[in-house]
């Protein structure tokens, strides 16, 4: 069974960094490229980044651009989102995935961007 737990959400201000982590278990993680999506209050959940089981980042939203960076550690089943030089506008729930015949969630860690 594939679980995702996320961690490392928290309250910060503008500016500022946190780092992301979300550990897997159930699957051949290396196999697998994986995903963060971020949902903010009232609004669509949307694609943040995505890396390929390599190791290869494919794509960030244009509102991160340059400013997160996605990447994983296979060894550790671990997928992580750097997040820097924060805005409030980036304030959401943050999710990690993975796409196999069904795509899996985890529960979301809250990324609180305030002043």
């Amino acid at each position: 069974q594939v679980q995702l737990v996320e961690s490392g959400g928290g309250l910060v201000q503008p500016g500022g960094s946190l780092r992301l982590s979300c550990a897997a278990s159930g699957l051949s993680f290396s196999q697998y490229p994986m995903s963060w999506y971020r949902q903010a209050p009232g609004k669509e959940r949307e694609l943040v980044a995505t890396i390929t089981g390599a190791g290869v980042s494919l794509n960030y939203a244009d509102s991160v651009k340059g400013r997160f960076a996605i990447s994983r550690d296979n060894a550790k089943m671990t997928l992580y989102l750097q997040m820097n030089s924060l805005k409030p506008e980036d304030t959401a729930v943050y999710y990690c995935s993975v796409q196999r015949i069904s795509r899996y969630w985890g529960q979301g860690t809250q990324v609180t961007v305030s002043s």
